[in-house]
C-alpha cells in the first residue's frame, strides 16, 4: 500500500512543475507543441527533417512532401505537425517504414539505419517552403 501513497504524492509534484513550466514557456513554444491523446510532443521531435532526393523533388511538384518522422510517430502526429509548422491542411498521409539493413564492405559487416518517411499530399492551392 506505501508504493500506492508514493505515487500519488510523485504525481501532485509532476502536476505542480508542470504548471510551473507552461507559465514560463513563451508563446512561440506553446504554439509548436502538438496535442495527441492528452500528451503534448514537439513539432522537432515528430518532424525530424525534410527528405531531399530527386524522387522527393519530383513529387514536390505534384504537391506531394516528403519528410523524415520519428520512428514513434504516426499519422495523426504528422498531420498536427504540419499544420502547426505550415500552417496547411493535408488530405492524405502515407507511412513508409524501411528497416535497418546488414552491409559489408572489404570484409567489414555494418548495418545500414532504417528510416521513417511520412509522404504528405496537399491541395492543388497548397505548398509547402522546404529550401
Amino acid at each position: 500500500m506505501a508504493i500506492f501513497k508514493k505515487d500519488e504524492k510523485v504525481s501532485k509534484e509532476k502536476e505542480v512543475s508542470t504548471d510551473a513550466n507552461d507559465s514560463q514557456k513563451s508563446d512561440k513554444t506553446k504554439k509548436a507543441l502538438v496535442l495527441f491523446a492528452g500528451k503534448s510532443v514537439d513539432v522537432e521531435y515528430v518532424l525530424t527533417k525534410p527528405h531531399i532526393t530527386e524522387k522527393a523533388s519530383m513529387h514536390a511538384e505534384n504537391n506531394v512532401y516528403v519528410f523524415e518522422v520519428n520512428k514513434r510517430a504516426n499519422k495523426t502526429l504528422v498531420r498536427n505537425a504540419v499544420k502547426e509548422l505550415y500552417k496547411v491542411t493535408p488530405e492524405k498521409i502515407n507511412i513508409v517504414n524501411t528497416p535497418a539493413k546488414s552491409v559489408s564492405s572489404r570484409g567489414i559487416k555494418g548495418m545500414k539505419s532504417g528510416k521513417k518517411k511520412a509522404l504528405v499530399y496537399l491541395k492543388k492551392g497548397d505548398a509547402i517552403e522546404i529550401i
